[in-house]
């Protein structure tokens, strides 16, 4: 029996299938490209030939698009990104105190004692400090974003970016290369900007004790770690699974309800795939707040509504 795990980002969309011990035994990392629906049932299409139905025990989804993916796939709990990321990294070190997460389009910090999460922020504004800023600084440069860090580890003079803004920081490195900066030197004099730029703002008094952990699609960016490490002068831990750490949190949690309620999962199975999903919106005229809702089809039967404010439409029960 296995557990699946689905994070929904603006970038990202993950999927993670876990044996009973929550060991990981598949992941997907695939790109949403604004379509949170088609993402999913991409996913499903690789999974579907590897897995069967009755093999699912249960489903949880988190991220930015959990709602839509809860209808879609069926899912038993839906979890915010907070909670999933927090019990992933709980899960691999119960010590862990400070969680460092940057994702495509946000980033967050997570500061648990004794296992609980006391304290966090999140940036869904600024674009300065995300995986999609760093994307298109590494295309610009032509240099691939696997690639990336390395640039910065082989720098050997500091160099100062501006960082509290997307457009500045490219303009000053813009800049820098016209003064004859080698790209070793702004790539890290980046790394550092985007660092200042997290803890001047997400951590801005908050105490980071140790353990450290860093996860989301940045941390691959050893560049961006050594930063972390240098400012904080404390060690940075990079997980395993530091892609999927939301994806695995959703699929913990969703074992935990099915094993603590004793429920049947309500897993609608990988067929879904090839199942003709789209989406209508209309005004509700319930009130003045004439909410934009969207309804969800799935076979031109409803599975599920969101956009509305008061839960009219949000809570009320299809198929």
């Amino acid at each position: 029996m296995y557990h699946m795990g689905v994070d929904v980002g603006s970038v990202s969309t993950d999927i993670v299938i876990t044996d009973e011990n929550m060991n990981i035994i598949d992941s997907l990392y695939l790109k949403t490209k604004g379509r949170p629906i088609n993402a999913i049932q991409q996913g499903f299409k690789i999974l579907k030939n590897k897995y069967k139905n009755s093999q699912i025990k249960s489903v949880g989804t988190t991220g930015s698009g959990r709602q839509i993916a809860s209808f879609v796939i069926g899912a038993d709990i839906t979890k915010n990104e907070i909670t999933s990321h927090a019990i992933a990294a709980l899960d691999i070190d119960k010590d862990v105190r400070t969680i460092i997460e940057i994702g495509g389009q946000d980033s967050k910090i997570i500061l648990l004692n004794n296992g609980v999460v006391v304290d966090f922020a999140m940036n869904t504004v600024c674009a300065a400090g995300t995986g999609s800023f760093l994307d298109r600084q590494a295309e610009r440069l032509c240099i691939p974003i696997d690639e990336f860090g390395e640039y910065a580890l082989k720098s050997k003079e500091t160099v100062r970016i501006a960082g509290r803004c997307a457009v500045f920081a490219e303009s000053d490195m813009i800049h820098k290369q016209q003064l004859g900066y080698s790209e070793n030197d702004i790539i890290k004099g980046l790394c550092d900007a985007l660092v200042r730029n997290y803890l001047n703002n997400l951590a801005r008094g908050k105490v980071m004790k140790s353990k450290i952990f860093f996860q989301g699609g940045v941390a691959a960016n050893v560049g961006m770690k050594a930063s972390f490490e240098e400012a904080l002068k404390q060690e940075i831990i990079v997980p395993k699974h530091f892609k999927v750490m939301g994806a695995l949190g959703a699929a913990i949690l969703s074992k935990e309800y099915i094993d603590r309620t004793q429920k049947k999962t309500n897993f609608k199975g990988f067929d879904i795939a090839d199942t003709n999903i789209n989406s209508k919106n209309f005004e509700c005229g319930g009130c003045s707040n004439r909410c934009e809702v969207v309804k969800i089809l799935s076979r031109e039967n409803i599975i599920g509504f969101l956009g509305d404010r008061c839960g009219k439409w949000a809570n009320k029960k299809v198929i």
